[in-house]
This record gives structure tokens, sequence and C-alpha cells, in this order.
């Protein structure tokens, strides 16, 4: 085992939340340790859209140009691919604020914009472990002690901080005790996503997908690549593996599965795929854990989809990692002290949590519970076709165009 090595916080996870809370507590001069078990690039199940509000978060944090000379098209409208119905309405534009240099939001693939971020924390300071992984943390005094393990030659090594980020998502079990239970429903919403090239899809729509026992959305990204991530029903997923298995003759991926469904129950995907190809292979996680869980417990503090999940069906899940470790920062910057004042930030940072998301994971229930209920597409359908404006006020309810608190704090300026 190596020596111990110490610092002022210790972060599980290189995703948005953990590395945006990284990178903003290392310009701000902290000692920062970053864990991460994958080595990068790397592709990850995630929809890749980033509202406006958050472009401005970029820049404070020193990528902003890199991620507007990578990122895809500006999405200017919304829409409904449901059945056969195409709808489409304006997607609200942030007017106003510092993300209003940008007003619409763009999407960038995962493996280019953990990359931009992971280096970006690196520059600035914070020690990069990767690929390796986090399989204990136990308390030691004052701190926190994390045992990681190298994930090709079983090297183990131990890091001490007072502070623990969690930022390890909510969909991977394991032995943290920020970790979620695994558990295994009928009921379970599955993720999957894939690349396509060649696309039919207007560059600057991003179309919501209704299917039966699921729901999905569409978006141009980087580079030409069509992205397309959808949840759908572990029960639904085991009927249509077993019927298409029948009809074929022999096995089928839940991924065919999957494409096999959307394309054979939704026309405005069928027509946006019909002449694209796969780029690279279909991926899927989950299974997807919506609802609030505590932002801080006993010195661990919970970034991106361990403090908080929103059913994707809104589009917002890059955004809400991102946010949280911007307001995770803040928080921290002003517990210097000891435990009582870390404790004090972490009533600070969860009520913040709660006031800039909040709104978002209840509305996102709500849709998805709409979608995924007995009729549910076809209410949808009927309403949206009948004021397609619905489309875009249910963008504004997601927080497309809510303003990221904070943005003007000069502590954690730009370095």
């Amino acid at each position: 085992m190596r020596r111990p090595s110490t610092h002022d916080a210790i972060v599980i996870g290189a995703g948005p939340a953990g590395a945006s809370a990284a990178l903003a507590l290392a310009r701000r001069g902290w000692a920062v340790a970053i864990v991460e078990k994958s080595a990068f690039p790397r592709r990850k199940v995630c929809g890749e859209y980033i509202s406006a509000s958050n472009l401005a978060v970029l820049d404070r944090l020193g990528i902003g140009d890199a991620w507007r000379a990578e990122a895809g098209p500006e999405i200017r409208r919304v829409g409904l691919f449901c059945g056969d119905s195409s709808i489409e309405a304006p997607m609200p534009g942030v007017r106003s604020g510092p993300a209003a240099r940008d007003g619409f939001g763009r999407a960038l693939g995962r493996d280019i914009l953990d990359s931009l971020l992971l280096d970006a924390a690196r520059s600035a300071g914070a020690e990069v472990f990767q690929p390796w992984r986090a399989v204990a943390i136990e308390r030691d005094g004052g701190r926190q002690a994390v045992r990681i393990e190298d994930e090709k030659s079983r090297d183990v090594a131990m890091l001490l901080a007072p502070v623990i980020v969690a930022a390890h998502g909510s969909w991977e079990p394991g032995p943290l005790p920020s970790q979620l239970e695994k558990q295994s429903r009928p009921s379970d919403l599955l993720g999957f996503k894939a690349h396509f090239t060649g696309s039919s899809l207007p560059p600057d729509l991003m179309p919501l997908l209704t299917f039966p026992g699921g729901y999905g959305g569409m978006v141009m990204a980087d580079h030409g690549r069509m992205s397309i991530s959808c949840c759908i029903r572990r029960d639904m997923l085991v009927r249509l593996r077993g019927s298409l298995a029948r009809e074929r003759g022999g096995h089928v991926s839940a991924a065919e599965a999957v494409e096999h469904h959307i394309m054979a129950t939704c026309r405005g995907a069928r027509a946006a795929l019909q002449q694209a190809r796969l780029d690279g292979p279909w991926l899927a996680a989950g299974p997807i854990r919506p609802g609030i869980r505590a932002g801080y417990e006993k010195d661990i503090f919970r970034v991106g989809n361990a403090a908080g999940e929103s059913h994707p069906i809104i589009a917002e899940g890059i955004s809400m990692a991102l946010q949280s470790g911007w307001l995770l920062a803040l928080e921290l910057g002003a517990a210097a002290g000891g435990q009582g004042q870390r404790e004090a930030a972490g009533r600070r940072y969860g009520a913040a949590w709660r006031g800039l998301f909040s709104t978002r994971v209840l509305a996102a229930e709500a849709i998805a519970r709409i979608a995924l209920g007995p009729g549910g597409a076809a209410l949808m359908e009927t309403v949206v076709r009948n004021f397609p404006p619905a489309l875009t006020l249910g963008a504004r309810l997601s927080g497309k165009t809510k303003p990221v608190p904070g943005l003007t704090d000069a502590r954690l300026a730009r370095s």
C-alpha cells in the first residue's frame, strides 16, 4: 500500500458534478483529490443536452470557450414525437443575466465534456487518481479515510481529508455509505443511449419521444452525431425481448429490442433514424432512482445523481450535475473551520439544492407518470396537439431558463 496522502477534499467520481465541484474548489486554493474508476474519454448513458443557463457556469470554470467550440447547434425548438404525431414549439431562451450571451442550449457528448472538465480540474491543481475505485470510507479522527484501488494493477492507497464529495451517481451500487442499495423491481426504468450519424433530425429541434412503456429524447450533438437516449420499464423490456426473439428465432439483445420498439411505435423517431448509421454500440445503465436525497451526512456531501435525480424526461441531468457541484463549492468555500462549520455548510447546501432543483424534480415526476401511465402518451399527444405552447411551458418549468446562483461571487473567480 502507498503512503497515505492528505487533502482538503476527496471527490469520488469525475463526471460533471464531481469535476465541477473539484475544479471550483481547486481554483479557490483547496487541495483536492479526484477518484475516478473509468479511463477517459468514455461514453455514458446521458441525453447530453446542456441548458443555456449552464454556459455562464462553464465560463466561470474556465471551459466555456472550449465547450462552445465543440458543442452541437443551438436548440431553438422543442418537440413531441408520439405515435404518428410530430409536434413542435419554440424552446424558451435565456434573455437576461450572465447566460444571455448564448440564449439557447446545445449538446455535447460526454466523452468530450467530461474530459474538458477533468483536464481543467487537473490544470487547476487537483490530483487525479484514474482509473481507481473508492472501496471504503472510514472515520479517522477529525478526517475521513478513503481506501482506493487501482482498477488495473490492484494497487491500494489511502486518501485522507475532512470533506468527502460523493459524485459517483446513483446507478451503481457499492460498499460506500453514500451509495444506494441495489434493488430490482419490474417497474424499474432502465436507461439506454446511442449515437447515430446521418440522421435527418432537424439540427435545432429536440423532441421528446413517448412510446409504450417508456420515453426518450433526441438531439443533435457534436461533430454530426445525433444522440438518442431513453428509459424503458424492465417488465416491458422483458416482454419485448421475448417477443422479438420468437419472431426472429434467436437471441435478441436489450438494445436491439429497444431500438426496434422505438422504430415500430414512433414515426418521428423512425423518420429521423431511417438513413442514419449507428456510431458505436448502444449503452445501457440504470435503473434510474428519481427523488431527492440527503445532500450532507457526517462530512459526506452528495452532488449530481447521488444528491437527487429527476426523471430524464425533462433533459436536465447534466444541468443538475454541473449546478450542484457549483453550489457545493460555494457553500464549502465559506466553511474553513471545523466540523460545525461543515455541518452548517451542509445545511445551506441542502437548502440551496432544494431551492434550485426541487421544482424540476417534481415536474419531471408528474410528466413521467403521465407518459408511463395507461393511455398517458395519448393524453400528452392530445394536449400538446391542441396547445403546442405546453411544450414551451414544460421546458421553462423544467428549469431551462432558471438562473444559477453565485455567478458573481468573486471568491470563485477564474484564476
